[in-house]
């Protein structure tokens, strides 16, 4: 069993929740890169699951890294000092739950492993902070003149969750959009892509399909704003959202949609990974 010191120099993650789409571990490894430049430290790109299933020749023929085999190769270097930055936007189970369970058993033969989780991007404490929301709504404007929209609808769209502190996420995020966007929009609304069918997760509604069925929604010019970071199933082009889209274009011969990029590769978002990953240096490791 190793049991040298941990490392002088603190190994950085960027860790997204994972796809089986490559165009999403290509834009985790791009803003990797970006995210390296700015905090002048190697950063490596991880998922938590999902991803290493990809081809390596879909991925430049270098194969997606996963959390767990990461850790256990960087503790088998004698590397024990890691700072996780969080690509998400609120506290999903992957990183409450998920997360610290794997990093205790990844421990078990390294008990000197130290793993560090900065803050998400969203700090539902601080609804000031609205930098997230306005790079929602500056890819909004860039949607509406790419499309030629005059005062559109908005539908910010999440994936949905299970959680209600995630959806409370969204929920500000809207607000904050609503805010940002001014008499811009005629109407933003929150919605989700998926939800649990039991009650408790009412708070998940409207879905979006539901949504581009309803009044201001299912006629004129809608936006349909991705709270995604990344492209993937749900996200990414000719993804489940799109195709939701188009079934309610068809239904509504007078809806025009248009749909923003995902906040991944929005130039603004690396400064805000910067500033949760000098948080991170100063917060307690997972026990």
């Amino acid at each position: 069993m190793p049991n040298s010191p941990p490392s002088p120099e603190p190994v950085v993650l960027l860790v997204d929740n994972g796809s089986l789409e490559p165009a999403s571990t290509l834009g985790l490894r791009a803003l990797a890169k970006q995210l390296e430049l700015a905090a002048k430290c190697p950063v490596r790109p991880v998922s938590l699951l999902h991803s290493s299933t990809i081809d390596p020749a879909l991925l430049g023929n270098k194969p997606a890294e996963i959390l767990v085999p990461t850790l256990r190769a960087l503790a088998s270097a004698g590397k024990f000092d890691i700072v996780i930055v969080p690509l998400f936007f609120g506290p999903s189970g992957a990183l409450t739950d998920y997360l610290p369970e794997r990093v205790r058993h990844s421990r078990q033969p390294w008990p000197n492993l130290r793993v560090r989780v900065a803050p998400c991007l969203v700090d539902t404490t601080k609804p000031d902070d609205n930098r997230i929301a306005a790079l929602l709504a500056d890819r909004v404007h860039d949607c509406a003149t790419r499309n030629n929209f005059g005062r559109p609808a908005i539908a910010v769209v999440d994936h949905g969750s299970p959680l209600p502190t995630v959806n409370a996420v969204r929920e500000l995020v809207a607000h904050q959009v609503r805010r940002l966007l001014g008499d811009f929009a005629r109407v933003v609304a929150p919605c989700s892509m998926e939800r649990r069918p039991e009650p408790e997760y009412d708070f998940n509604e409207p879905l979006l399909e539901k949504l581009l069925d309803t009044p201001g929604f299912s006629a004129g010019e809608v936006i349909v704003a991705k709270m995604f970071l990344l492209p993937g199933r749900h996200a990414g082009p000719g993804g489940d959202i799109e195709k939701i889209a188009h079934a309610a274009k068809a239904r509504h011969p007078n809806l025009k949609i248009g749909f923003t990029e995902t906040l991944g590769s929005h130039e603004g978002l690396v400064a805000i990974l910067r500033e949760r990953l000098e948080q991170g240096l100063n917060i307690n490791p997972i026990e």
